[in-house]
Parts: C-alpha cells; structure tokens; sequence
C-alpha cells in the first residue's frame, strides 16, 4: 500500500509566504512512501495494528527534511527516469494499491460554461497490478464522497461483498441528482 503525501504545507513549515508561493506553484509536490505486509498479517492481526503500520511508514515522509531529500535527489539523478517501486509491480503474496486524496480538488469552483459538473477524478493508469483508490467530494449540498476505485476485479467484488454497507455504485441518477441543483 502506498499513500501520497503533500509536501507543499510541510516545505513551507507554517511561513505564510511560503504557504503562499507554495499554493501557487503549478506541479506536483508528492512523495510516495509506501508498506507491504502479508494477506496473513492483515487477515490475523488487528485493524489497530494495521493502522499502526500504516502510520510507521507514512511518519518518515511527512517532515520537511524528507522533502528537501527528494529535491536533492531529484536534482542528482537528473534527467534519469525515475519509476515508482511499489507501483510497477505487486508483490508475490498479491497486488498493490495506491491510496491519495482528492480532498482540496476544487470540483465545485470548475465550470467550463455548462454547469459544474457531476463528477470529477483523477486517473492513473499504472499498467501494472497496482490498483488506485481516491476518496473525492461530489459537487452536492450535503458534502456526499465519491470514492474513485480503479482495482482488480476481485478486489472490486470483495468491497461489494464486504463494505456493501459503507460504499454504494455511483450511478447516472446519483449524478442526475447532483445536476438538480
């Protein structure tokens, strides 16, 4: 599993003028730090203990001076490309996923002249076995989320099974709805 990480607020440490150019910077300011564990580690053990894990990984690439690394070694590697490990490839033991947010994605300030739109989202195609899951707000009234999933068909028919509760399809009359407005 891997999660995006912004580095924008942590590269301006609180400095509102760095807050301010960093807002205005056209790019991506990310970092990609990810974990794996075993199917039986994640079956057997606690959900704490998963969240704890989670947290273990993220806690590095969430300071400033991780964020000043990538930009050193961005600029030592130049112009080599570089390839994301974890999302090439899963793993023996399964596939891989990607989680990000599209949480600051202004959906409801986008108009192109025809209304603000039903739905907004991000795609990234890896072309590997690594999926992509990325929790957006609707442009609706009452803050509903759209979470985008782009995974394995098992992994897809596992959430209706399991999470039928929690996440419901999206469908063209949950965006009719939204275009009532």
């Amino acid at each position: 599993m891997s999660v995006v990480v912004d580095g924008r607020k942590r590269l301006s440490s609180g400095d509102e003028d760095r807050t301010t150019a960093m807002a205005s910077y056209f790019g991506n300011v990310l970092s990609f730090p990810f974990g794996e564990k075993t199917v039986n580690d994640l079956k057997e053990k606690p959900l704490s203990w998963v969240g704890d894990e989670v947290h273990d990984f993220l806690e590095a690439a969430m300071t400033k001076e991780h964020f000043l690394g990538l930009i050193d070694w961005v600029e030592a590697h130049r112009p080599e490309p570089a390839a994301l490990n974890m999302c090439c490839s899963g793993n023996s033991d399964g596939p891989g996923f990607m989680v990000s947010s599209g949480q600051r994605f202004p959906v409801t300030k986008v108009d192109f002249g025809w209304g603000k739109p039903a739905l907004g989202s991000y795609h990234f195609p890896w072309g590997a076995e690594v999926g992509y899951v990325m929790p957006m707000p609707t442009p609706t009234v009452d803050d509903d989320w759209v979470v985008y999933m782009h995974l394995l068909k098992a992994q897809i028919e596992l959430i209706e099974t399991e999470a039928a509760h929690i996440f419901r399809p999206l469908t063209a009359d949950h965006l009719n709805l939204l275009n009532a407005d």
